[in-house]
């Protein structure tokens, strides 16, 4: 009996209780959920709801053009504070302060001072400020100066000729085309053979001093305390690295990240967001794979793409309902997105009804390109359309010029975004001063543009040679007489003005070519992007061809020079009217009722330079498709079938390849023809 008494009294009471007994549990004393300030499901439509509600956990929104992607950011900023997060953990990176700015102050206005608190602005001015704040340890003091451009390229030339870099006996490049080298290899994370051999690979040959002056240039950035723009960046990704305690510690203190346009974000980017996640794995990236098109700043598409297999258990949202375009617009964008070889497949749907057809235009040349785009928009305005809801836009800024030129003729004015207008361009400049000097031998101004191009000629010889010039009956026998330094090239200006105005027919694309034979040798020696310049210039005789003297061109390209007309003209009753010229790439983000999309031709658009690689290639698709999506109601492409090359003349030409799929019904075609001219 001892025995039973004593295993009995060994089992556990609690063991006893829990066979046969009710459990009764008792409720922790806890506030009931306080009830959001806005009724969120009112005011976003279901796609947009369901990112907003995300709290934890990675999250991918793909955002298609004009479905309101910056109103999911705020709304679901709002939501997390709304529902008890401190504002203080969550920080939102987009790409200007601008745009930080009018998110939270769009967030304020949903729910109040709180929003104050939260962390907000560009990548680089974040990385600044925890930079100073935690920077000990990879050696920056908090008193760290930054560079800016200007100050970078300084310090750049200061070492190289410290460095001993400055005797090259060739063309070395200069300060600027360095700077762009070094920020593109910190942006992109390759090595400087990399970017140098892909990006500037007419100055190869000096891979080994570049490299070395990289070296030494970072060594002294280091040294003084110095940091330019892009080491904000690569510096932080530095400390959230090799510094464990501080990467715990920023990543512990911002629980939320919300990141803007994510697809334009480079490699390093992505990589300090992947660094600021590591201890919790909540961030929100919203942007569109469509509308990825700055790789030439370092962007990449892939970070997009990767971000899922980045973030294990990424959730995916897709807003596709859009609020800019008509269905029709939006069909078309839809079935040329839908060519890409890779992409989050989304469809654009609005409900702001079918709306007109996108107009397919057709012209047999570049001349009758402007001119249907000039009538057409004085006929718009005619219509009571605003100038300024009226934008053209193309893939290159040289694309335009032949416009511009029409533009001025018919008095409309314009304002230009994205590369230069016409007249603004150096060595476009330099062109026209050398055939204005053959028009009019007594133009004081350009041969002053002119002399000093050639080498061993200053301010003072110019003048000089001015004063002789003008008394001379034989103008280039007096630069043949030229001596020292310069002689050789006052000969050789001699020569080539004599060949431009030797041409029988006094046809403009034949002067332009001789002339170019001459100054591409100073335009290389002189520009460092010199490549792009020279397809600049390539572009002029294509528009040189629709005259038939030089008087008429000249006469055409200065006497109303396309930048007058921006601040030289005023539209009766509506001064305040522009229309926007723009590259594609100043374009995104912004919207008109009416676009014209130019020069959609194989070689132009996409760019034949993009033939290469099926990278470049995709992204000249999603340029096309960001042109698309601003208009909102009325949208014309247009395309000249016959194109000048200045070897064989004038060639027909192909149709955008991004066309070739679009389905008839989606467009409606149109040819344009001159007036009186028989067509069927």
């Amino acid at each position: 009996m001892g025995s039973s008494r004593e295993s009995i009294s060994r089992v556990p009471v609690m063991d006893s209780v829990n066979a046969g007994s009710k459990v009764y549990v008792l409720r922790r004393d806890e506030a009931p959920p306080k009830p959001l300030s806005r009724d969120y499901a009112q005011e976003l439509n279901p796609q947009q709801l369901a990112a907003v509600e995300v709290v934890e956990g990675p999250a991918l929104v793909i955002a298609g053009a004009g479905s309101g992607k910056t109103r999911v950011l705020v709304y679901r900023v709002a939501r997390l504070i709304d529902t008890g997060i401190d504002p203080a953990s969550i920080l939102l990176l987009t790409f200007t302060r601008k745009a930080a700015q009018e998110m939270l102050g769009r967030v304020g206005l949903l729910i109040g001072p709180q929003s104050d608190r939260v962390m907000g602005g560009t990548f680089h001015s974040v990385a600044n400020v925890l930079l100073r704040r935690y920077g000990r340890t990879i050696g920056l003091e908090p008193g760290f100066t930054i560079l800016d451009r200007g100050d970078s390229e300084d310090l750049i030339n200061l070492v190289r000729v410290q460095s001993g870099l400055t005797e090259t006996g060739k063309r070395f490049p200069r300060k600027k085309t360095i700077a762009d080298l070094f920020s593109k290899c910190a942006n992109t994370m390759q090595p400087i053979e990399d970017v140098l051999l892909s990006e500037y690979n007419h100055f190869g040959e000096f891979l080994g001093e570049l490299t070395k002056l990289h070296e030494a240039y970072e060594s002294t950035k280091r040294q003084r305390q110095l940091v330019d723009y892009d080491d904000l960046l690569t510096r932080l990704l530095e400390l959230l690295t090799l510094d464990e305690r501080a990467g715990r510690m920023i990543s512990e203190t911002y629980r939320f990240i919300l990141v803007d346009e994510y697809q334009d974000t480079n490699r390093l980017q992505a990589d300090v967001v992947r660094k600021l996640a590591a201890t919790h794995q909540n961030v929100m990236a919203v942007g569109d794979d469509s509308q990825s098109i700055y790789s030439f700043r370092g962007a990449t598409v892939r970070n997009i793409m990767e971000f899922p297999g980045l973030f294990p258990g990424t959730r995916i949202f897709k807003l596709e309902e859009n609020y800019r375009s008509t269905q029709s617009i939006l069909a078309l964008a839809n079935e040329i997105i839908q060519g890409a070889t890779e992409q989050y497949s989304k469809t654009l749907f609005t409900q702001k009804g079918q709306g007109e057809r996108p107009a397919l235009v057709q012209t047999i040349g570049e001349s009758p390109q402007s001119g249907f785009v000039a009538q057409k928009i004085l006929e718009l305005r005619e219509e009571g359309m605003p100038l300024n809801d009226i934008a053209v836009l193309f893939r290159s800024s040289f694309h335009a010029f032949d416009l511009e030129i029409e533009l001025a003729k018919r008095d409309v004015p314009f304002i230009k975004r994205g590369g230069f207008k016409f007249l603004e361009t150096a060595h476009v400049k330099d062109v026209l001063a050398h055939l204005r000097v053959v028009h009019n031998p007594l133009d004081t101004v350009s041969w002053n543009r002119s002399l000093l191009l050639v080498e061993g000629v200053g301010q003072k010889r110019a003048r000089d040679l001015i004063a002789q010039l003008a008394s001379s009956e034989a103008p280039h026998e007096t630069l043949r007489q030229g001596s020292g330094r310069a002689a050789l090239g006052l000969s050789n200006l001699a020569a080539a003005l004599e060949s431009v105005g030797g041409v029988e027919d006094g046809s403009p694309p034949d002067q332009i070519n001789r002339l170019l034979e001459y100054y591409y040798p100073i335009l290389k020696e002189r520009y460092d992007d010199y490549p792009k310049r020279i397809r600049d210039l390539e572009h002029l005789l294509v528009m040189a061809e629709r005259y038939g003297n030089l008087e008429g061109f000249l006469a055409d390209v200065t006497l109303e020079p396309p930048d007058e007309s921006v601040t030289g003209i005023e539209a009766p009753d509506r001064d305040d009217e522009r229309l926007v010229l723009s590259t594609i790439h100043s374009a995104k983000g912004l919207e008109w009722r009416c676009v014209f999309v130019i020069w959609l031709v194989d070689g132009r658009f996409p760019s034949s330079y993009s033939f290469l690689t099926d990278e470049e290639l995709e992204e000249e698709r999603r340029l096309l498709y960001v042109a698309v999506t601003r208009a909102k109601q009325h949208l014309y492409l247009t395309f000249p079938v016959q194109v000048y090359d200045k070897i064989t003349g004038s060639v027909l030409s192909k149709p955008s390849r991004f066309l070739d799929d679009v389905s008839a019904s989606l467009v409606e075609s149109w040819s344009v023809v001159e007036e009186n001219e028989p067509w069927r």
